[in-house]
Formats: structure tokens, C-alpha cells, sequence
């Protein structure tokens, strides 16, 4: 259990370096021209021979990276089933997408270098989402359902602590080294890319040197073959649970709101509020530290009073901040910014645990397929992503006036149709301990 919540804190530096964090404040800054007052002048780029708006384009390329996974994940995990290697397709991916996040280091100020940074960050999205479905299948191996609730959480706790550490260090180094080695502050962020990079490969060395390889369910067949015949046969098991299938059709629409605050609240506060990376960093390393607390605090509702009644009170919680960040952008208030900040962390950390935690429980007991049953939570994932991306550019892109401020209102549709449809799941597995 140690081992598998060491590949949290390993990975976890992606998420919040490259997507929450530093790499978002440096992309907007690099792909902004500014005049001698400060104001703007063009937020356009180029890519790919096209004109674009940069945070449109940057949202477009990673919601076509969620698509490519839809389409590779399935079949891949069917496959790591059936010959029992999914520690390796694991490995490959963990090093595709640390390797991509350290060439980010050649993403430069130079018009031209849009392109090779937004491919860099194409393929360390494909490499960090996809190697989480290996990732996440171990939980109902190495847990037993009284425990997945606590050990996803201290999962993730393990992952906002080593994003943390990490991000903590990089700002170190921008912010005092740097400047007492004369290196630019824009140099210094690319070398934090590197760091990541390394962080990220060295650290799942000690997840991969202690778990174990996976029997395999076809000795037989290794190729596209079995996945698909791997994919057919959980399908069948998933279609005769009535609570396994409502409760990905609600972890649908969560996601879709879930994970695109996740990517876009960087850009929101750096573009819309007009924080400065002095100001943005800390208060998203501070989410950090709170999203500790808010993963046990959910774990212990669930405990209490079962996942279904803490997953409702996270997806209320969701509308409430929601609204909030539209008022917030109306009245361009960084105090309440702040106040966001920390009711997005407490919620954050609490309904990514639950969620992933509520599906091990669905899972039949017993089974030895785990990566194709969470390649179907997976795609559900990423096929959430792609909708809450193209939805959140769309809308900004077609909201000349409010922008992104009218895209935080589509997400508080999404988090209503999940709650409801979550009211729908019963299960006794995922009440109460105490009451089951």
C-alpha cells in the first residue's frame, strides 16, 4: 500500500506543475504580448498554420489528447489483462510522459516554439492520464473494500504532499537562486520542467520495484484480439450492474466539471483576474495543503454516513463555487479568489478520492481483470474531459464580452445532472460500514 501511494506522489507533480501551476502562468506569459503599460495587446498564437486564441488552443490540444486516450486505453488495458503485463504498459507510460513534460524545457518565447510546446504537453498528457488507469486497477488488489476508502485517500494526501515539495522547490529556485545566479526568470522555469520530469521517472522506481506481475486471464492471445474480448466480457459484467452503470454515467458529468476546473483554473486566474505568478503559485500550492485535509475529511463522511452521501455533499459544494468564480470574475476581486481557492481545495482532494474509491467498490470481488474495469472508469474520464474542454474554449471563444466567465456557468450544469443522477445509485456497498 505504501508503495502503490508513492506513485501518486510521483505523478502527482504533473498535474499541478504542468497543468495547475507553473506551466500554465509561464504559457499565458510567453504567448501574451503586453505594451510598455502592461496592457494587452494580442493573446493570438499560431499553430499548425492557424490563428488561435492561446488558452482556446491550448484547451483544444489537450481535450484531443483525452481523445486519443479513449480510443488506445481500452484496448490497452484488455491486452495488459490478458497477458498479465500491465506493470509494463504502466512503466511506458509514466516514462513517455515524464520524458515529454522534461522536453518542455525547449518550449521558448520564440513564436515558433508554440507548436513543439503544445506536442510536448500533448504527449505528457497522454503519458500522465494514461499510465493513472494501470495506476488506479492495483487499488482493489491491494485493498480490501473496508480500506479503499482510506488508502485512495492517502493516495492522494501522498500526491498533494510530493506536488507540493516539489513546487515548493521550483519556487525556491525561480524566485531567490535564479535571480543570485543571474539566470532569467524564463530559463529557470524551463530547468523546474526537467525537475519535474525526473521527479516524476525517479520516484515510480520505488512503486515499480515492489509491485508484482499480474496473472494473466489469456495466456493464449496478446495482441488487439484479446482486448477487445477482454473489453466484451467486462462490458457484459458492467451492463448486468445497474449500479456500476448509472454511477459512471454520474461520474460522467462530475468529471466534465471536475476536471476541467482542474485545467483551466491557472489560466482563469492568470487571465481573467490577472494575478501574477507571485500571487497565483501560492494560492494554488495553499489548495494544495487543504485538499489534504479534504480528502480524509470526505474519507471520514463515508465512513460515517456512506460514499453516496459524500459525493452529494462534494457535488453541491461544486455549484456553490461555481457561482462564486462567476461573481468573483464580475467584480475582478482577488480576496475572493482566495476564498475559492480554499473551498476548491477542501472539495477537490475529498471528491477525486471518493470517486475513484466508490468505483473499487463496485467492482465484482475476486476479479483479476482490474485494468479493463478501470479503463471503462478511465474512458468515462476522459471522454468527461473532452466535452468539459471543448465546452469551456467553445463557450469562451463565443463569449467575446464574458469569456471564460460565462464557461464557469456551463460546468454548474454539469455538476447538477451528476447529483442527480448519483441520487439514482443504490448499493449497499456503498453505504456505511457501520450500517451495511
Amino acid at each position: 500500500m505504501r508503495a502503490w501511494t508513492m506513485y501518486d506522489w510521483a505523478n502527482s507533480v504533473y498535474p499541478l506543475v504542468i497543468s495547475s501551476a507553473i506551466f500554465p502562468v509561464y504559457y499565458t506569459a510567453i504567448t501574451t504580448k503586453k505594451d510598455e503599460l502592461g496592457n494587452v495587446i494580442s493573446d493570438q498564437v499560431q499553430f499548425l498554420g492557424s490563428t488561435f486564441t492561446n488558452t482556446v488552443i491550448s484547451n483544444y490540444v489537450l481535450a484531443f489528447s483525452f481523445l486519443v486516450i479513449c480510443l488506445t486505453s481500452p484496448l490497452l488495458s484488455g491486452i495488459a489483462d490478458s497477458k498479465g503485463n500491465k506493470k509494463r504498459f504502466l512503466q511506458f507510460f509514466c516514462y513517455l510522459g515524464s520524458l515529454s513534460t522534461a522536453l518542455l524545457y525547449f518550449f521558448t518565447a520564440n513564436g515558433n516554439d508554440v507548436t513543439w510546446g503544445l506536442l510536448s504537453l500533448f504527449f505528457a498528457s497522454i503519458g500522465y492520464w494514461s499510465s493513472s488507469v494501470f495506476y488506479n486497477s492495483y487499488l482493489p488488489e491491494i485493498a480490501d473494500a473496508d480500506m479503499m476508502d482510506k488508502v485512495s485517500a492517502r493516495g492522494y494526501a501522498m500526491g498533494y504532499i510530493g506536488s507540493s515539495t516539489l513546487l515548493i522547490l521550483c519556487l525556491i529556485f525561480i524566485q531567490a537562486i535564479a535571480p543570485a545566479m543571474d539566470i532569467s526568470s524564463g530559463l529557470a522555469t524551463r530547468y523546474c520542467f526537467i525537475a519535474v520530469g525526473i521527479w516524476w521517472i525517479g520516484f515510480a522506481q520505488i512503486f515499480f520495484s515492489k509491485i508484482k506481475k499480474t496473472p494473466a486471464t489469456n495466456k493464449k492471445e496478446g495482441n488487439i484480439f484479446s482486448g477487445f474480448h477482454e473489453l466484451q466480457k467486462v462490458w457484459k459484467q458492467i451492463k448486468q450492474s445497474a449500479s456500476m452503470l448509472m454511477y459512471l454515467r454520474a461520474f460522467l458529468f462530475l468529471s466534465m466539471g471536475v476536471q476541467t476546473v482542474m485545467l483551466v483554473a491557472a489560466y482563469f486566474g492568470a487571465k481573467l483576474l490577472q494575478l501574477p505568478a507571485g500571487k497565483l503559485i501560492p494560492v494554488i500550492l495553499i489548495i494544495q495543503f487543504v485538499g489534504i485535509a479534504g480528502s480524509f475529511l470526505f474519507s471520514w463522511i463515508s465512513k460515517k454516513y456512506g460514499n453516496k452521501l459524500s459525493l452529494s455533499i462534494a457535488l453541491i459544494s461544486w455549484v456553490f463555487i461555481c457561482i462564486g468564480a462567476w461573481f468573483d470574475a464580475e467584480y475582478k476581486s482577488e480576496v475572493g479568489f482566495y476564498v475559492l481557492a480554499f473551498f476548491v481545495g477542501a472539495v477537490m482532494g475529498g471528491i477525486q478520492s471518493m470517486s475513484r474509491s466508490t468505483y473499487s467498490k463496485l467492482i465484482p470481488e475476486n476479479t483479476t481483470d482490474t485494468a479493463s474495469f478501470f479503463s471503462f472508469y478511465d474512458i468515462t474520464e476522459k471522454v468527461a474531459m473532452v466535452i468539459g474542454l471543448f465546452s469551456f474554449a467553445w463557450v469562451e471563444e463565443h463569449s467575446p464580452e464574458k469569456g471564460m466567465q460565462n464557461s464557469v456557468l456551463a460546468l454548474v450544469i454539469f455538476f447538477i445532472i451528476s447529483y442527480f443522477l448519483l441520487q439514482k445509485v443504490n448499493d449497499p456497498r456503498l453505504k456505511a460500514r457501520n450500517n451495511s
